[in-house]
């Protein structure tokens, strides 16, 4: 009967839950999308989607196994047959905002002409740690992010910021990546030494129903529009540090495995934090201290050292501080925190959808100045000790 029959597009789709609503500890929920027709080929890997659709039951195949059918007798799936969507193609986080009241907008709005807006929001980064300002502020501008650019000729530079945070232990390196994470409208943490290049980009499998191979986006396709924040970054493989590069500074993800060739987007900042390969970080040491790549370490925009550094006036303040979070007497003055986790998690996802940030010329001057002097020290210092050394800073 093939002139009776209407050949249509068809695809199966996998929806799952957004991170940012997966409690922690649980795995995140899926289910499967039938589509059709104009619907087919609208959503990539990675895109937070919303959707109007019908829930549907259907029987489940049978599967062969070892060479025998496995019949599955009165066990039925859930789908969903999708008849219209919405996909987010700026990035997720970017429609965060369209669940805010008006009032809300107006109240940030108001909060934005504040003089001291900059320091009230560092502090209330993390503010149960003590002191590191200068991070909280790099962490601020990494979690609002800045202006992704279009040139002339068709590229684009990224406009996020990549953090690494290296030191000595116990210095709430990974505390600041957890309210990061926390507070960012799309956060994804992992360790590094649990991660590997297929987890943090993507992976080629084999879906076990249609036995076709399907695209698996990994933490930083899931995370396209917001924060991956990745702990132990030391301990990583130099293979899987690699896997990366493309996608903290092209910000793409592309793929050429089992027949399937594309490109995923990962706009995504990077905030990471490291170990000394010593332990602790020492001074003579210098450069060798860390155990990274050139190419890897002129990907990240700012480069924090923290040391313990021991100091009679500094370490009895830290203590009473620290005794203060032990036996929940923090005040609101001690804390220091001028803005709740949720109001500032919403004016960073405001300010990700309305703000497009510009560079003044006087800010611009400023770093073109900088950048000469940076680069003028190092050759200087070359010719001194006869010797190449890494370059502080490069052009990106």
């Amino acid at each position: 009967m093939p002139d009776k029959c209407q050949c249509i597009d068809f695809q199966i789709l996998k929806l799952q839950e957004a991170p940012e609503f997966v409690p922690h500890g649980e795995m995140p929920k899926h289910i499967q999308l039938y589509c059709d027709r104009n619907l087919v080929d609208r959503a990539m890997p990675g895109n937070k989607i919303t959707l109007v659709g019908i829930y549907c039951i259907k029987r489940t195949v049978a599967m062969k196994m070892k060479g025998r059918e496995k019949s599955n007798v009165g066990t039925r799936q859930p789908y969903v047959r999708v008849l219209g969507t919405r996909i987010d193609t700026d990035g997720v986080g970017r429609s965060s905002a369209q669940t805010l009241t008006t009032a809300e907008e107006e109240e940030f709005v108001r909060f934005s002409h504040t003089p001291d807006v900059y320091d009230i929001i560092a502090n209330s980064i993390a503010p149960s740690i003590y002191g590191a300002q200068d991070v909280k502020k790099a962490v601020a501008c990494l979690l609002f992010g800045g202006s992704r650019k279009r040139l002339p000729d068709g590229l684009f530079r990224r406009g996020d910021v990549n953090v690494l945070l290296v030191g000595d232990p116990g210095t709430a390196k990974s505390q600041l990546l957890k309210f990061a994470e926390k507070v960012s409208p799309t956060g994804v943490y992992t360790s590094g030494k649990g991660s590997s290049a297929a987890g943090l980009t993507a992976s080629v499998i084999r879906d076990p129903s249609s036995k076709n191979f399907v695209i698996e986006g990994g933490a930083m396709v899931l995370a396209d529009g917001g924060v991956v924040c990745i702990d132990e970054f030391d301990k990583m493989r130099e293979d899987d540090r690699v896997a990366i590069h493309e996608a903290m500074e092209q910000q793409t993800i592309s793929i050429a495995k089992a027949g399937i060739t594309t490109t995923l987007n990962s706009r995504c900042s990077i905030l990471a934090a490291a170990n000394s390969i010593y332990g602790r970080w020492d001074d003579l040491k210098g450069d060798d201290n860390l155990d990274f790549m050139p190419t890897i370490l002129s990907r990240f925009d700012m480069i924090f050292i923290i040391k313990d550094e021991h100091d009679e006036k500094r370490d009895t303040t830290l203590a009473k501080h620290v005794m203060k979070i032990h036996m929940n007497t923090l005040t609101t003055e001690d804390n220091g925190g001028d803005m709740s986790i949720q109001k500032l998690k919403k004016y960073i996802a405001y300010c990700r959808s309305k703000c497009g940030p510009r560079l003044s010329e006087s800010a611009g001057e400023k770093l073109r100045n900088q950048y000469v002097v940076m680069r003028n020290g190092t050759s200087i210092y070359e010719r001194e000790v006869g010797k190449k050394t890494a370059i502080p800073i490069t052009v990106r």
